[in-house]
């Protein structure tokens, strides 16, 4: 969503309550207007596009100020205590050796695997800049770069875009970045498993699947289509741009969350908890620069 500045010089947040459009100052807290008194059925901490890496600033992007905005962070999902945490890719900055990008994962790691929740990698683009998708995977401890859950009666499925048009995987700077695919199999695999979801879905990628410009899927388009046919998702969370953005296609809410690694100071910051509630309202509360959002279905 968009960022306003009012006559009186207040920032002014758009965002969605019970599908209306709201404005509100940044005086006023918009978590006062999401109060509810219902515990949610699963709660998420959300974080993307951290970039870290021990090199110096490059425009917008403070590497090494990732380390800082993380333990900021973790002290709300502390308080919080998030069910599961999940990034959703870029987790890490390229390098130009393979040891130094595994020192950046070790690193980082060490303090995202530190939160509460079980977590959850989304591979993004700068993940597998150098290293192979195998060696991030087996340096976070997960076994798949696309797998499904079950938490609090709702399905959340991880879906892994860094595979060229080619259906070859992302790995040792073998690709471009403005060509993500989501494989045929994969595809596949996403179709049987909506399928046999218990519950209403809530999708994880990192690349976007609501645009078709350089940010987007390449098959962006066959992927809701099957997204849409199961009828069971509510929302798909995304990174990639940086920006926040949200966009409702065919009554599914693709929202990207703000990149960590933008601007320098905790002040800039970005990242957010998500309540899931039992009839399916979902609520975004965001931190510094992540923006509000919440969705009653």
């Amino acid at each position: 969503m968009t960022q306003h500045t009012d006559a009186t010089g207040l920032g002014r947040r758009a965002f969605l309550k019970n599908g209306a459009l709201v404005l509100a100052t940044t005086a006023m807290s918009t978590r006062d207007l999401f109060a509810k008194e219902t515990k949610p059925s699963v709660k998420v901490g959300l974080v993307t596009d951290m970039h870290y890496a021990d090199k110096k600033p490059a425009g917008s992007r403070h590497y090494r100020e990732t380390l800082a905005k993380l333990e900021e962070a973790a002290m709300q999902f502390q308080q919080d205590q998030p069910d599961h945490i999940v990034e959703l890719g870029d987790f890490i900055d390229a390098a130009d050796s393979v040891e130094t990008e595994k020192g950046y994962l070790k690193r980082v790691n060490k303090e995202f695997a530190a939160l509460p929740g079980q977590k959850h990698y989304v591979l993004g683009n700068h993940c597998v800049h150098t290293l192979t998708k195998d060696e991030f995977l087996d340096g976070v401890g997960q076994e798949n770069s696309h797998y499904s859950f079950d938490a609090g009666g709702f399905h959340f499925v991880v879906l892994d875009a860094c595979f060229r048009s080619d259906g070859k995987p992302y790995g040792r700077k073998n690709f471009k970045w403005t060509d993500p695919n989501i494989p045929k199999d994969q595809v596949e695999w996403l179709s049987a498993d909506l399928k046999q979801a218990s519950g209403k879905a809530v999708v994880f990628i990192h690349q976007r699947l609501d645009v078709s410009n350089n940010y987007g899927v390449k098959n962006a388009a066959e992927v809701r289509k099957v997204l849409e046919e199961s009828g069971q998702v509510l929302a798909v969370f995304q990174g990639h741009s940086h920006k926040n953005d949200l966009k409702e296609i065919n009554g599914i809410h693709y929202c990207v969350q703000r990149a960590m690694v933008e601007g320098s100071g905790t002040e800039n910051n970005g990242y957010s908890t998500m309540d899931v509630f039992t009839d399916g309202t979902i609520r975004l509360t965001g931190f510094h620069k992540q923006h509000d959002y919440e969705w009653t279905f």
